[in-house]
């Protein structure tokens, strides 16, 4: 196989691929947490692109979203089905170009994809932490990262760049250590949950917990509650989507018949879609993970997590300038929470630099390939790498 696998009209992939995994935090030295409690040793599993220049200047580190992992983009062998996931926007001449940049991504901390996290076993007992794994926090897991990239030796970020989820990671980090950010890209993300993203998480948790199978977190000698994981992740999909997302790929087109089957099969294609992506998830990801990563998500709060009172009062210690992105679409964290932001930015005296991108997909637009979006990162990207 040749160095570059073709791909698409937007450049080249990475290719080939290794994940790799640093491990911190042993005892007697444990990472101490939000909460209070301690953690080791701690496990992240990790991958890079393209090669980290002579002054480590040119580092992009990409923190994942919700239920993301480190493999962002290229592929693990020749016999893989599709790359990372984000393979459209990380490679050679894409719009964070790895013939330029060092990318840096790692799977967060509390995780169930080669990082520590409620399936890991726990020293203490020999037996996977379970609902005895302690609850981690948004900053936590960037602790977490720092912890990598004191390992790789990087004391300086050129950019962060990440959506939803990630863009919490994203805010957060410019915001915790301002000294090592140079510039930050927040996409499709909040300063903090609404009730609405909050009543969709606990949903999805309460669906989860209702599982026999979930057994108080015990599950890792039985069955497994992949009923329950599955409407879990059935409930977050839809609100990844959008009306006009739904109604172009599927209105109410029926699955594989001409009428109703008048029993509860799946007579729509939006049921067998939903029903395909539930079955999916539970083959790759931990229903424990599930629960700590959205209870995460759901206590993030900028101000609050950096104990001031106010997202102004947050930006004013970070020194980074910004991009910030939202989607038309995008009903989980619409653009008003993105324009909020750019406001507490600007008034803490920030370089901010915002845009609105038309497009129908929902709140998963970031993810997809889109060229509008792809420019904005690439023109945004060289201009901070050439003012360094």
């Amino acid at each position: 196989m040749s160095e570059y696998i073709a791909h698409d009209n937007e450049g080249r992939t990475v290719g080939k691929v290794e994940r790799k995994y640093f491990t911190f935090a042993a005892p007697p030295n444990e990472m101490v947490l939000d909460s209070g409690a301690k953690l080791g040793p701690v496990t992240l599993a990790y991958e890079t692109y393209g090669t980290l220049n002579e002054n480590g200047s040119n580092v992009v580190l990409v923190p994942h979203a919700l239920t993301g992992d480190s493999h962002a983009a290229g592929y693990y062998s020749d016999n893989d089905d599709k790359p990372g996931w984000w393979d459209n926007m990380i490679g050679p001449g894409k719009g964070v170009d790895t013939d330029k940049y060092f990318v840096v991504c790692s799977n967060v901390l509390g995780g169930c994809m080669g990082s520590t996290g409620p399936a890991s076993i726990n020293p203490d007992t020999g037996r996977p932490y379970g609902m005895g794994f302690p609850f981690v926090t948004i900053a936590d897991m960037v602790r977490a990262q720092k912890a990598l990239l004191d390992h790789l030796g990087i004391n300086s970020i050129l950019s962060l760049i990440g959506g939803s989820m990630g863009g919490m990671q994203v805010l957060q980090w410019a915001v915790q250590y301002p000294d090592m950010v140079r510039s930050a890209i927040p996409l499709a993300t909040t300063m903090r949950h609404s009730a609405l993203a909050i009543a969709f998480n606990e949903v999805a948790r309460q669906a989860i917990i209702a599982d026999p199978n979930w057994n108080s977190g015990n599950y890792y000698d039985g069955k497994k509650p992949d009923l329950g994981l599955s409407v879990a992740r059935m409930i977050g999909h839809i609100t990844y989507l959008s009306d006009e997302a739904m109604r172009r790929k599927f209105g109410r087109k029926l699955q594989g018949k001409e009428d109703f089957s008048f029993n509860f099969e799946a007579d729509f294609q939006v049921e067998s879609y939903l029903r395909h992506q539930g079955a999916k998830f539970v083959e790759r990801f931990d229903a424990n993970s599930f629960l700590y990563i959205t209870k995460a998500a759901d206590y993030f709060d900028l101000a609050q997590q950096n104990r001031v009172e106010s997202g102004i009062e947050a930006f004013s210690r970070a020194v980074a300038r910004f991009l910030v992105v939202s989607f038309t679409s995008d009903w989980l964290y619409p653009t008003y929470q993105s324009r909020e932001m750019v406001k507490a930015m600007k008034k803490s005296g920030l370089n901010v630099s915002f845009c609105e991108i038309e497009a129908d997909w929902g709140h998963d637009a970031f993810l997809l390939p889109n060229q509008r979006l792809t420019n904005l990162v690439k023109g945004f990207l060289e201009s901070v790498y050439n003012d360094t």
